[in-house]
């Protein structure tokens, strides 16, 4: 007989309040919170093996622990404990955010540790808030999932309208210190949204149009030695300069994705990625350690076709720093008003989007059980702009795991091709 397709069985969702009086009112979002992200929710799922050799962990004490951590985290982050975000405010009101208690019928080794395919549908895995209640308007869930072998999967849902991915972690990092003990955070939460300046906006013209795209998804590995192959042969091209991870694998996907593609040698091949503006909002906010808002800011890449496909490796790096190298000018500009509408980005096949997840903060939380050995999002289902986002692959493996969504299957075999010269 065939073995029981593994099932989780989860309890109703409920919320859990802050542990302790908030403050009430309204909060302002910020001109980026509002700019940035609209109302976009964000999945992903962070893996707990079990420990080895560190003895059986008592799963339910463990589940009510992080309940309690999260509650004592909603004291300093209670504009996290609101069901839904106004717009432009979130209304403090307390009541706190869903939570979600879960228990698999296997061991993770059984689901191959939720590597994919995925051999649990997603949607047991991830939070989800009453049927009365619209996902878009959730600021925060979370459900633990059990495993049989001792392990826990935590699936965490975020408003992107709240937080950017650096300020999620922030928060759960935070509720992890509390869950383990900790007297308060390590880290102060700041909001402070009113002090981002709200430049006048350029007019808007005409949303942009799309074509629904039938991606095909893939997964690959860039090894630390393919990495510093390519650091070392741009520095070598350079006169000695160097680049960072993110120039070296954001070179090779937008370089073998205008190879695999086939598109017209004077077709405009376009990369588009979130920069960090924290570094520069020091003497804009009152405090950027601890802010947790979204501090992003688009930065392009236009080439033809026929440039990209035949440039070499360390050429397509120097296209990134050449890009990134514009992000202050860019964002101060658009911070006095006098920046063009850098949000709207043609949306058609020659465009691809990247996300580093690989150094955002949620490989690094700690519930009490230890720091998880994978985290992946699950937000892969977009079929209207190709997208790339990076992972730290799972332990103990090293490099960078990209999880793509960048062409469609007549492309997929040389795009899978192209890559495979970096793995």
């Amino acid at each position: 007989m065939a073995a029981a397709a593994p099932t989780v069985s989860r309890s109703p969702p409920s919320l859990i309040p802050p542990a302790g009086p908030t403050p009430g009112g309204t909060l302002p979002l910020s001109s980026i919170d509002k700019t940035a992200a609209v109302r976009v929710s964000v999945d992903f799922i962070q893996v707990f093996p079990p420990a080895a050799g560190s003895g059986a962990v008592d799963q339910d004490a463990a589940v009510a622990a992080i309940r309690d951590g999260f509650a004592r985290a909603l004291v300093p982050y209670y504009p996290v404990a609101e069901p839904s975000p106004g717009d432009p405010v979130v209304d403090c009101t307390g009541e706190g955010v869903w939570f979600v208690e879960a228990a698999a019928s296997c061991a993770l080794a059984d689901v191959n540790c939720l590597e994919r395919p995925l051999l649990i549908p997603k949607e047991e895995l991830l939070p989800r808030p009453p049927p009365e209640e619209k996902l878009e308007d959730i600021i925060l869930m979370a459900q633990v999932t059990k495993f049989t072998c001792g392990g826990f999967a935590v699936g965490i849902c975020f408003s992107h309208l709240v937080f950017d991915g650096q300020g999620a972690a922030q928060f759960l990092k935070a509720a992890g210190e509390l869950a383990r003990g900790l007297p308060a955070p390590s880290v102060a939460p700041v909001w402070d949204r009113d002090a981002i300046p709200d430049p006048p906006k350029p007019p808007r013209g005409p949303p942009p149009s799309f074509t629904a795209f039938s991606f095909v998804t893939q997964v690959a590995e860039i090894s630390p030695e393919s990495i510093a192959r390519i650091k070392d042969e741009f520095k070598a091209a350079s006169g000695g300069q160097t680049c960072s991870t993110f120039d070296a694998v954001t070179a090779v996907v937008f370089r073998c994705r205008a190879v695999a593609a086939c598109l017209p040698d004077d077709a405009e091949v376009r990369l588009g990625f979130a920069a960090s503006t924290r570094h520069l909002l020091h003497g804009v906010l009152p405090s950027v350690e601890g802010y947790y808002g979204n501090c992003v800011y688009p930065v392009g890449v236009t080439r033809s076709s026929k440039a990209m496909s035949e440039a070499s490796v360390a050429e397509a790096v120097a296209v990134m720093r050449e890009a990134k190298e514009t992000l202050a000018a860019r964002f101060r500009d658009w911070m006095r008003g006098g920046a063009a509408d850098h949000y709207n980005v043609p949306l058609d096949y020659g465009t691809v989007t990247v996300s580093d997840w690989s150094r955002v903060g949620f490989n690094e939380v700690d519930y009490g059980f230890g720091e998880p050995g994978y985290v992946f999002t699950l937000n892969d289902d977009v079929n209207i702009v190709a997208s790339v986002i990076y992972l730290k692959p799972p332990a103990p493996k090293r490099g960078i795991r990209l999880m793509l969504r960048c062409v469609e299957e007549p492309h997929a075999a040389a795009f899978a091709e192209e890559l495979a010269k970096f793995a």
